[in-house]
């Protein structure tokens, strides 16, 4: 539960965070290449699992990375990265659990759900998405940045959908797997579009605020719409506005959204990054922390933000029955119908 000054907002629900990124894997230079990290540090106990909890935060999505990893390792670092989930989660049962199925996501504790970020871990095989899905992968994003073998990237605008990906995206639902297209092409877009299955984004902003390629115009945002899906509102300055990097600001974004889609489709996708290293300077002689932090949101960095910014959408008018859509609703209304019994 959620305490601010008005009513208590249930909880929150996140549809995207970087917990497994910096858990396990951590920038090594201003490019935020990535390596894996060494040791066993419970770094999810000691920096994020206290963060969510203080934030409210009711069920986390977690995405694995594989596309920065070095070529032909993109599977592995996914592994790797889903092992430490897993461990984390065991060392605290009594804190957090892993959610496969829609049952689950009553649980009391921290609920926790693996995502996917760019499907390079697939090794370009559709099928091998069966062995991610049996170790609970309940979303998947095509792409990032970058096209693969399965759809085109932003940078990549009119590159869509592989046959492989009409493969993998019409398999999704039948699984119980939201689509998430976050990173996705605009021609990717259109071509999940003829496929008319439902699809969410699991963070972004509006390009008629702020006009940058991560963001969504107001055909996608109402295609989303048109569909069911949800979009997570991103949290990061580069997509709310880097001259106004506050929450004020990013509040904008959210009345662009409730306008061309309705209070139904707006949820939260943050997107913190820098949780652990800009806790342990000493682990930062790059300043790779010092940089993501520069690319949040003014007071508003890490998931304990969260009373903040639902005093914040209250005192811009949004009412109980509407917060509640937003903070917690909208996402909880698409896993139900999307996972697995």
């Amino acid at each position: 539960m959620v305490e601010t000054s008005g009513a208590p907002v249930t909880a929150i629900v996140d549809g995207f965070t970087d917990l497994l990124n910096e858990v396990v894997v951590r920038g090594e230079d201003r490019s935020l290449e990535l390596v894996l990290r060494r040791g066993r540090e419970r770094l999810f106990e000691r920096y994020w699992l206290p963060s969510l909890e203080a934030g409210g935060v009711g069920v986390q999505i977690c995405p694995l990375h594989g596309t920065t990893a070095p070529p032909g390792e993109a599977r592995a670092w996914a592994a790797a990265q889903e092992a430490e989930f897993r461990q984390a989660v065991e060392e605290n049962g009594a804190r957090a659990c892993q959610v496969r199925s829609r049952d689950e996501l009553d649980a009391d504790s921290l609920r926790l759900i693996l995502s996917m970020e760019g499907v390079e871990p697939l090794e370009g095989d559709p099928h091998s998405f069966d062995e991610w899905y049996r170790r609970g992968v309940r979303m998947v994003s095509l792409t990032w940045n970058y096209a693969n073998e399965f759809a085109g990237g932003i940078a990549t605008p009119m590159q869509g959908l592989t046959d492989r990906g009409r493969s993998l995206v019409r398999r999704l639902p039948e699984l119980g797997v939201v689509l998430d297209l976050a990173h996705a092409s605009e021609q990717t877009w259109r071509d999940v579009m003829e496929e008319e299955i439902p699809f969410s984004v699991s963070h972004a902003c509006c390009r008629a605020v702020h006009d940058h390629r991560r963001n969504l115009a107001d055909w996608q945002l109402e295609a989303l719409a048109d569909r069911g899906g949800v979009l997570g509102m991103m949290a990061l300055a580069f997509v709310v506005d880097p001259d106004t990097p506050t929450l004020s600001r990013w509040l904008d974004h959210f009345d662009h959204a409730v306008e061309v889609m309705g209070i139904d489709h707006v949820g939260l996708g943050a997107d913190f990054v820098a949780q652990v290293d800009s806790a342990t300077p000493l682990r930062d002689p790059d300043g790779t922390a010092q940089f993501k932090a520069k690319i949040g949101l003014e007071g508003f960095t890490a998931p304990d933000g969260y009373p903040a910014l639902v005093a914040s959408l209250r005192q811009r008018g949004y009412d109980s029955g509407r917060l509640e859509a937003i903070a917690s609703g909208n996402w909880l209304r698409v896993l139900r119908g999307t996972l697995p019994a």
